[in-house]
């Protein structure tokens, strides 16, 4: 007897719980860059099949958390020091514009979900959990985006995201203190609408992380690789090639 394919709202369900679950291995640094992702094991591991799979590994290469390679399989996204640099390229500029439309902008619910975001990473910090920090610091540049007020930014930020989370996970050893309050600084101006202020603090807060990154990215930079050669050897193993 057939078993019935999975109805469309149960497909996006196990689609959703294999993104997520993903997403969150892969940015906790579980699932390491340039790390072989092998569908076979994975679908038996969340308990899903390879049609839902596929699908969440899509939506992961569109935030660019993931490589496929057609025919031969995928790989968690390689990390380079010119990724970390082009990152920041892009964050001085758009993201100090979001940080300057907050000030604007901002609602009541955004500055008590910037504040909590504040909270949480100095009640992380006191508990030297430098992941739960790490997280916290993403989630407040997370809450700015919410609350600039401009679904166009929004939607040109939205793949960076991801990525901007990765990065503070793959920094945590920063000085999450000086992070910590400097956020701090910046909620302070945005609250009091400050635009000019707080552009000034966010810019002098992004540059100033670009060379403590890229110094702690010796560590874990991925070189540049190729993703089919990656994925053909896999299949060579597996064909005893």
């Amino acid at each position: 007897m057939t078993t019935p394919a999975p109805a469309d709202g149960e497909r996006r369900s196990l689609r959703e719980t294999a993104y997520e679950t993903l997403k969150a291995r892969i940015i906790g640094l579980d699932l390491h860059p340039g790390q072989r992702l092998v569908e076979r094991d994975i679908a038996a591991e969340l308990g899903v099949s390879r049609v839902p799979l596929r699908e969440a590994l899509h939506q992961l290469e569109s935030e660019g958390l993931v490589v496929l390679v057609p025919r031969q399989g995928a790989l968690v996204a390689p990390f380079t020091r010119a990724d970390v640099e082009q990152l920041f390229e892009v964050r001085e500029s758009v993201e100090v514009l979001a940080f300057r439309l907050a000030a604007l902008k901002r609602s009541d619910a955004d500055l008590a979900a910037m504040a909590d975001a504040v909270d949480a990473a100095r009640d992380a910090l006191a508990r030297h959990d430098d992941a739960a920090t790490a997280a916290a610091n993403a989630g407040f540049h997370a809450a700015v985006v919410q609350a600039c007020g401009n679904p166009l930014l929004r939607s040109m930020l939205a793949p960076l995201d991801a990525r901007v989370r990765w990065l503070f996970h793959l920094t945590k050893q920063r000085d999450t203190h000086e992070q910590c309050e400097e956020h701090a600084a910046m909620l302070a101006a945005i609250r009091e609408r400050d635009a000019d202020a707080v552009a000034a603090l966010a810019h002098r807060h992004v540059t100033s992380g670009r060379e403590p990154s890229l110094a702690l990215a010796a560590s874990w930079a991925s070189a540049p690789i190729d993703p089919v050669e990656v994925t053909r050897t896999r299949n060579r193993q597996r064909s005893g090639a």
